[in-house]
């Protein structure tokens, strides 16, 4: 087997990604986020804990919230084919380039299960699963995170009944700005 090895040399060797011009533009364009919880429901056999994700100048409305859930729930009812445990977070981003509906669930063995839907900004009954390989961008990643360390720490690490690990879990929220 092949260890690559970072040594003084390489260190003081100078290295440029394939696309510093692309790497750059991100970074000059990158800004917070707004997230705010939305609460958390039963639908399809799931606890979904909702989020809004905003970018400037863009916002999740009740409206979007509700088509995001009719969302979920349609792939929420198939995901006991996918090993799910019936906990789901639903994030709803109203992004600067379209709007994004996730719909992230825990399953058996320790993993979870990603739907990505997106389409054209303010047009949430348009969305439609995303490409294939498509995964969660720099801000929807932020509350996964958050939400990753809520499961471990209530649910799986939690004391107690089930119903007070999950009511702890649904509490944990992440709220305000993220980069």
């Amino acid at each position: 087997m092949h260890h690559d090895r970072v040594t003084k040399t390489d260190e003081a060797r100078s290295l440029s990604p394939a696309d510093a011009g692309a790497l750059l533009a991100l970074a000059d364009g990158y800004h917070a986020r707004t997230v705010r919880p939305l609460g958390s429901t039963e639908t399809a056999g799931h606890v979904v804990k909702s989020y809004a994700i905003e970018a400037p100048g863009r916002a999740v409305t009740d409206q979007d919230a509700q088509a995001a859930l009719r969302i979920a729930a349609a792939h929420l009812s198939s995901a006991c084919l996918r090993g799910s445990i019936g906990l789901s977070v639903l994030l709803v981003h109203a992004g600067g380039d379209g709007d994004y509906v996730l719909v992230h669930t825990w399953i058996e063995g320790y993993m979870s299960d990603l739907a990505v839907f997106t389409g054209p900004a303010g047009e949430i009954n348009g969305l439609r699963p995303g490409r294939s390989g498509l995964a969660p961008c720099v801000w929807e990643a932020a509350v996964l995170a958050h939400e990753r360390d809520a499961f471990s720490r209530h649910v799986l690490d939690g004391a107690g009944a089930l119903e007070e690990r999950l009511s702890a879990w649904r509490g944990d929220v992440l709220q305000g700005e993220v980069r």
